[in-house]
């Protein structure tokens, strides 16, 4: 053989393995190791997995499975989770109603205990939230860098909605929950808290003094969380205005009690439920309005002589009550939405009115972690924020997916909580 056929062999040989080497030169560079083919992650030479509530599709029950010990990379904590909420932002996925990523961990108000973080962490957030720290956590995780972070709207932060709500994972493009039969990822519908761990950047917590409960506290982050959003920054309430909430549920009571809060002169609820009008009377409300038993919106004006209130809520994301909000408040009022509907859901409103009498219709969803959640905290550890009474139900961790057919049918008052420790 010539030695030009034999280098012609040796290079055709060659060929695979530079192309295997110009493929992973051109992967992006990480220093941390891809969780998925890592060795045995474990926690302060505990477990190295861990059990997480996996949704699969639409019309398949929630299943327990066993995962790999998430792991956080920097500026990121990893929770052993204490409680989780049980919210209807989750339902409209289970449902289909919201499209997101498959499989997945729902679960996005918690609580739970520090017990480690991401190589490189920053030592200020080492020092803030040292391990064995009580922590809530929101379930708007906000970067820190984007356009919106960087004005203070952590709210519409852009990487949470274009990597977390659009894909499932963490800031970059990777989830941290992988099962451990065979290493396939499952994706997170915010940090994924109905499981036993997870993973939150740390901008999304806030400290959790020990004379708040870690049950009773978890809707903190998402129900309060939101409740704090609409009223502080979407209706910028004021002292002495009038206030109706239209949907008291988990996330409607706490619009009650935060308007109490904010020294509301009348706090109207409505609802098409007895049972959650009466809770409302415990939560602050001065008034209450069955709209399956009478004109809500006439009612309004009846308790607001004539006018309308200067702030109404709408909680539920329904066409119907989307109208009512909007009709139930006066000249020159605010009309918060933040109740999320299923896709393509639309809402009429009148146009002249709207125009001609200064009308405002705001869409808020969430609050801004950073600087919210730690005032939200001191609210309810002044006790102007009445945690107990917003809990109807709590449930064991295999209880999850009964809680949210509760939750479907309206067999829910107020909010239901897994405790998960």
């Amino acid at each position: 053989m010539s030695i030009s056929s034999a280098s012609r062999r040796a290079g055709a040989g060659a060929l695979p393995l530079l192309r295997r080497i110009g493929a992973a030169l051109r992967r992006p560079f990480s220093s941390e190791p891809d969780p998925a083919s890592a060795p045995g992650y474990h926690v302060a030479g505990g477990p190295s997995f861990m059990r997480g509530t996996v949704f699969w599709e639409t019309g398949r029950p929630l299943t327990i499975e066993e995962f790999r010990m998430p792991r956080p990379k920097a500026g990121e904590v990893l929770i052993k989770t204490k409680a989780c909420g049980v919210c209807h932002s989750d339902l409209h996925v289970l449902k289909g109603e919201l499209p997101f990523s498959s499989p997945c961990v729902v679960g996005h108000e918690i609580t739970g205990e520090v017990v480690d973080h991401g190589s490189h962490t920053p030592a200020e957030i080492i020092n803030r939230f040292p391990v064995g720290s009580h922590v809530v956590g929101a379930f708007i995780m906000p970067c820190g860098n984007c356009f919106y972070c960087v004005k203070g709207q952590e709210d519409l932060c852009e990487s949470f909605f274009a990597y977390n709500r659009a894909k499932g994972t963490l800031y970059d493009g990777e989830t941290r929950l992988f099962l451990r039969s065979n290493g396939k990822p499952v994706y997170m519908y915010s940090m994924g808290g109905l499981a036993e761990y997870c993973v939150v950047p740390a901008n999304a917590l806030a400290v959790l003094p020990n004379s708040l409960p870690y049950t009773e506290s978890a809707i903190l982050g998402c129900a309060v969380f939101t409740a704090y959003g609409a009223l502080r920054h979407a209706a910028e309430m004021r002292a002495g205005d009038s206030v109706a909430v239209i949907g008291v549920g988990g996330v409607g009571s706490s619009c009650l009690q935060i308007a109490k809060a904010f020294g509301a002169s009348e706090v109207i609820a409505v609802d098409v439920l007895d049972e959650k009008l009466q809770n409302a009377r415990t939560l602050g409300a001065t008034h209450t309005v069955n709209a399956a038993k009478e004109d809500a919106v006439e009612r309004i004006k009846e308790i607001t002589d004539g006018r309308g209130v200067d702030v109404a809520v709408e909680a539920l994301g329904k066409a119907l009550t989307f109208s009512q909000c909007a009709k139930s408040v006066r000249d020159g009022g605010k009309a918060v939405m933040i109740g999320l509907a299923a896709t393509n859901v639309m809402g009429e409103v009148d146009i002249t009115r709207l125009v001609r009498r200064q009308v405002k219709i705001i869409g808020s969803y969430g609050a801004r972690a950073r600087q919210d959640l730690p005032q939200i905290v001191k609210l309810a550890e002044s006790g102007a924020f009445n945690l107990k009474n917003t809990i109807s139900r709590k449930c064991k961790f295999e209880e999850a997916n009964s809680a949210y057919e509760d939750l479907d049918h309206g067999k829910i008052v107020g909010r239901a909580v897994v405790e998960i420790m």
